[in-house]
């Protein structure tokens, strides 16, 4: 009798231990992960397949509602977000005349990018007078190409402008912003690519043919902010042919934006994709290269372009006093002791580099234009928006991700084959991949205005789904470049999680460029999801979301 009860007590034994060796299995394997119960549960090569994850996947498809769509001119400076958006890095408004300097970061900074910053500091503490009135000077830090906009916008007009290169002062000027040209320099900078020490390039015509030619990933910023991508659509422009507008230089930059990965929004996402190994070689001023031990100790820098002497404009609207203390300041920058301190930063090198270059704002306006239209190296485009309305976005985040998405699709080209999900606890097609005409554009607003929040939020279900509508999509578009552009707070807590979806992402080579929306956004999840294909990640505020929105698809859509 005892012994079968010992053998009894073995049995539940043995069944106890296995149904824990398939617990551990099951946990292991990810189907109740933390997010959720299909959080992973593809092993092996299988989950490198959207076939395969879609199968798990709760989603419906809608029938799609019209909307009012307005048809009204995008304008990017209804768009602008208040100045105080960049706010200063230097203020002093103690004197009896003060003047405030628009001045690009990589002289407006901290650190490295402070000598102007420096420079100001040191004439405010001596108390400068012009006509018996002590003058104080503050620093905006701002891109040249956002303070060109503001400019020409008229939004808010500062003192002085001090861009990276003239080319923002032209084409603030040709755009109608009233500008004097007052110095030519105060401080000298050459843009150029960063290229490694084990190959063998001398001059960058050699590189960007060979970018051309898809021999190699060479990353550069968006065109429309930064004055080193400015100045490289130029240069590849007029390299081809002076009148830059000719169909022979259009097809020397499609040729060129054909084999780039992704334009960076800036500088520090671009050495992101470096360090990662996307990329071959990328753009950068000098003064910033000769700053950073690492760089220098792998890349050679190849100049290109028209040099960056950051000049200073006065404008327009001023009185006697603060054109007066605006020269003197600017004399002040370029004496013999500031000049010292700005080598010491980096600046006032290469100073035998010139460039045979002769660029108008006309040029610059034309360049513009060309990027707009060429941007996608001759490819379509096919992108879908996924958008988050669960809970958690119930209030100002939903609401600012509709106004987003509302004004936001002016800035789309209607070439572009263009499809909407949104998603939380289960997914929804709300409008299928099409071409963005009116008709579609007038379901896309008709979803936007439908948007409710309630439920949980399966970001990475719906970005399953997102594939998959790609996938399919690109039977008709084989040739076609892939987004897609993630709308959320980034609180994904059901379905599948990042690790598992990551492998299709990489095959698929699919850039997920991502928007935060509300206080308390999960951005280190955002730009995880972003990291993914080297997209960029930004977060949303209702100052200027729809500014960002316009600069995002302007450089990708």
């Amino acid at each position: 009798m005892e012994s079968k009860k010992n053998n009894a007590a073995g049995v539940v034994i043995i069944v106890v231990v296995l149904i824990a060796i398939v617990i551990a299995a099951i946990v292991k394997s990810g189907l109740f992960g933390k997010n959720g119960p299909l959080s992973g549960g593809i092993s092996g090569g299988d989950k490198k397949e959207v076939s395969t994850l879609i199968k798990r996947v709760k989603y419906d498809t809608k029938d799609p509602v019209k909307g009012s769509v307005d048809l009204s001119q995008a304008s990017l400076y209804d768009e602008i977000p208040n100045i105080n958006k960049y706010p200063l890095s230097l203020e002093n408004t103690t004197g009896d005349i003060n003047i405030e300097i628009f001045a690009s970061p990589e002289k407006a900074g901290e650190g490295a990018d402070s000598w102007m910053v420096d420079v100001a500091k040191k004439y405010n503490n001596e108390n400068h007078k012009i006509n018996g009135k002590v003058v104080k000077v503050s620093i905006r830090n701002i891109s040249s190409g956002v303070a060109a906009d503001y400019i020409i916008s008229g939004k808010y007009i500062p003192t002085g402008f001090s861009p990276s290169s003239e080319l923002w002062g032209e084409y603030a000027s040709i755009q109608g912003g009233k500008l004097n040209l007052i110095e030519k320099s105060v401080v000298k900078n050459v843009p150029g690519i960063l290229i490694s020490k084990k190959t063998d390039y001398l001059d960058y015509k050699s590189i960007i043919k060979d970018v051309q030619e898809g021999k190699i990933n060479v990353g550069y910023t968006n065109p429309q902010a930064s004055t080193t991508g400015m100045n490289l659509l130029l240069t590849i422009l007029m390299d081809a042919d002076p009148d830059i507008t000719s169909d022979a230089s259009k097809e020397a930059f499609s040729k060129f934006q054909k084999n780039i990965p992704y334009v960076a929004t800036n500088t520090m996402q671009m050495r992101d994709s470096n360090a990662s190994g996307s990329l071959d070689g990328m753009t950068m001023e000098y003064q910033s290269f000769i700053q950073d031990k690492e760089l220098k100790s792998n890349f050679k820098f190849i100049p290109f372009g028209v040099r960056h002497d950051n000049p200073m404009y006065e404008c327009s609207g001023l009185n006697d006093d603060k054109k007066a203390a605006l020269e003197d300041f600017t004399k002040y920058c370029v004496n013999d002791e500031n000049q010292k301190a700005a080598t010491n930063k980096g600046f006032n090198n290469n100073l035998d580099y010139k460039s045979d270059l002769k660029i108008t704002g006309k040029d610059v306006k034309n360049a513009l234009s060309i990027y707009k239209q060429e941007k996608d190296g001759g490819k379509s485009i096919i992108a879908v928006f996924v958008a988050d309305v669960s809970g958690s976005m119930y209030g100002e985040p939903l609401n600012q991700l509709k106004s987003s998405l509302s004004n936001g699709m002016k800035y789309i080209n209607e070439t572009n084959q263009v499809g909407l999900i949104s998603y939380s606890s289960t997914v929804s097609i709300e409008v299928p991949i099409k071409k963005f005409d009116l008709n579609q554009k007038a379901f896309f607003q008709g979803s936007i205005d439908n948007m409710q929040a309630n439920g949980n939020t399966a970001s990475y279900d719906a970005l399953v789904v997102a594939m998959d509508m790609i996938e399919k999509a690109k039977k008709d578009s084989p040739n076609a470049k892939c987004v897609i552009f993630l709308l959320s707070d980034g609180q994904a807590n059901t379905g599948y999680n990042l690790s598992t979806i990551t492998p299709a992402l990489k095959k698929l080579e699919i850039p997920v460029y991502t928007i935060s929306y509300g206080e308390d956004a999960d951005t280190n999840a955002m730009q995880s999801v972003s990291k993914i294909n080297e997209a960029a990640s930004i977060k949303a505020d209702s100052d200027d979301i729809i500014y960002q929105i316009k600069n995002l698809f302007n450089s990708n859509l």
